[in-house]
């Protein structure tokens, strides 16, 4: 029978038979999975839970004095006590740490799959949309770990884990590398790190949470442009283009290089904030685009949203600034070129209009003859093709438009969480597109315990839904990965006029499995004013199985 290959820790093995050492009285090694500079890693199995780990055997670089070796084991055991306080999905979890031999063993979790270094070797540069997924995972996790005062200091493509079951998740907290150690320097241990060094650190100077952000910003980069911004021939070389060479603009990254140039400042306290940098991510992972303060459709998050596959509108008399939108083809409404010569007439139209306002008092005339098109009134009347008569608090909405408005929802931007109406639709230009944009953060990951989960523990979601403007009636659903709903089904969320162009909804989700965890993915689905669905967002559910008072098993029916 051949040996099991498959990715674990980014590293290929063959799961073939240990020596069946017993750590610390409790892990039983059951085979090697790598080696490093370090150590080696170990599968092995906790026989007082009956779960299989992995363990990390740490070495000590030979050659070093005895007090050296006991300094370094001595940190790495304090630093992977710290990690083991970061708790969050996106995180490698570490279990234990034992002593055997008077050496540190570190107890993690085992995940398999491929590393994000592997990826990109075999796959090449990554679109930005799903680097900045990766990105927004890999920023939540150290996100968890700053709040907890832990530092990564080595973030990577080889330390960043895609799980075969779609999990990102970051590696090795605060174990592979050491600062101010012998072991930092050895063939093997830091290859391709000092690349991913940010500037204070490789002056020496004491590293922050800006420096972990600074070498998530060259992993954008790397992700995207297939190499990494500051590597050169020799590591020394690299550490100098590090701190003094400026950094090439990035060209395939595309709405993602405004997230990788705010990350890569030299100067820390310049440096784009992990706030900010996650709310930017999670706009390009949606399908948008970040813009500068003033332009584009509002983000509940701060940030601005538009389409980059947009296209200019024809410009109509006394219209500084046409708003863009794509035609698409749906039923009853004209195609692209169909719309050209009704274009035609309607700046003829225009024309006519501003002259008769020019010669006498017609306007209001000609306003309401035209109404019959804008069942909300919001219809001008002056001819002008984009006179916005939304409340004072809507911005101008850009974005991807669909003319017209296709009730099936074809037009809106899948997986982006950003939809329009394609504004008034049958001739009428005055009354702006509806935009509807809907974006889920997690309140709670994943549980574990009693089943039915209770309420106040079992994984919740937060959606925002944002407007182009008011007033509007959103209805919407929660749906899981099968594309099923969950409880209770369609509901509303009113706008009134008065009312802002943000409304948040929190979601708490009940479904789970009695006989084996449940792995799910929620999503918010909109199915008007505008159809459009949101990000995905990842939990799961385990039911412990209780074994009844007897020790016999539990029946099909428990």
């Amino acid at each position: 029978m051949l040996p099991t290959l498959q990715r674990i820790w980014g590293i290929t093995v063959s799961e073939v038979p240990g020596d069946d050492r017993l750590i610390a009285g409790r892990y039983r090694l059951l085979g090697p999975l790598g080696q490093g500079g370090m150590g080696v890693v170990w599968r092995a199995r906790d026989e007082l839970l009956g779960r299989e780990v992995a363990v990390k055997e740490v070495r000590a670089p030979s050659g070093l004095p005895s007090s050296d070796i006991q300094r370094l084991y001595a940190r790495l055991e304090r630093e992977a006590w710290a990690a083991a306080r970061v708790s969050h999905r996106n995180v490698v979890t570490v279990y234990d740490v034992a002593t055997e031999d008077s050496r540190p063993w570190i107890v993690m979790e085992l995940i398999r799959g491929l590393a994000l270094s592997d990826v990109l070797d075999a796959e090449g540069p990554m679109a930005p949309r799903r680097a900045a997924h990766i990105g927004a995972e890999v920023l939540a996790a150290l996100r968890s770990a700053h709040d907890a005062g832990v530092l990564h200091r080595d973030v990577k493509p080889g330390n960043v884990l895609i799980a075969n079951d779609g999990r990102v998740v970051l590696t090795d907290f605060g174990i592979a590398m050491v600062e101010g150690t012998s072991a930092l320097t050895m063939t093997g241990e830091l290859i391709g790190s000092p690349e991913f060094l940010a500037p204070e650190r490789a002056l020496g100077r004491t590293p922050g949470p800006e420096s972990d952000l600074w070498s998530l910003g060259v992993l954008l980069y790397a992700a995207t442009e297939g190499n990494s911004p500051f590597r050169q021939n020799t590591p020394l070389n690299t550490l100098r283009a590090v701190v003094d060479e400026e950094l090439p603009p990035p060209r395939r990254a595309g709405p993602l290089a405004p997230v990788v140039e705010g990350l890569l400042r030299k100067d820390p306290a310049e440096r784009l904030s992990a706030e900010e940098a996650g709310r930017q991510l999670r706009i390009v992972a949606a399908g948008g685009s970040p813009q500068p303060p003033g332009t584009g459709t509002p983000d509940p998050y701060g940030a601005t949203m538009t389409a980059s596959t947009a296209t200019p509108r024809t410009p109509m008399p006394a219209t500084p600034s046409p708003r863009p939108t794509v035609s698409s083809p749906s039923p009853g409404h004209p195609t692209a070129s169909e719309e050209r010569p009704r274009r035609a007439v309607a700046l003829l139209a225009a024309g006519v209009v501003v002259l008769a306002l020019a010669v006498g008092g017609i306007a209001w005339t000609l306003g309401h003859k035209g109404g019959g098109d804008d069942p909300e009134g919001l219809s001008s009347g002056s001819g002008q093709g984009t006179t916005n008569s939304a409340p004072p608090s809507a911005p101008a909405t850009r974005g991807t438009s669909a003319t017209g408005g296709s009730p099936s929802g074809s037009d809106a931007t899948n997986g982006g969480g950003t939809a329009t109406d394609g504004g008034a639709g049958h001739g009428s230009t005055s009354r702006p597109p509806q935009t509807v944009t809907v974006y889920l953060t997690p309140v709670r990951g994943d549980y574990e315990g009693g089943c039915p989960p209770p309420h106040a523990e079992a994984p919740a979601v937060e959606a925002t839904v944002t407007l182009g403007r008011t007033p509007a009636e959103v209805e919407y659903r929660w749906v899981l990965k099968d594309g099923t709903s969950s409880d209770p089904g369609w509901q509303s969320l009113s706008f009134g006029a008065g009312d802002g162009l943000s409304k948040k909804v929190l979601h708490t989700e009940l479904t789970y499995r009695q006989d084996a965890p449940y792995h799910g993915t929620i999503r918010l689905e909109v199915r008007s004013p505008v159809a459009v669905t949101s990000n995905g967002v990842d939990f799961s559910v385990t039911c412990p199985t209780e074994t009844p008072t007897g020790g016999a098993s539990p029946s099909a029916e428990d």
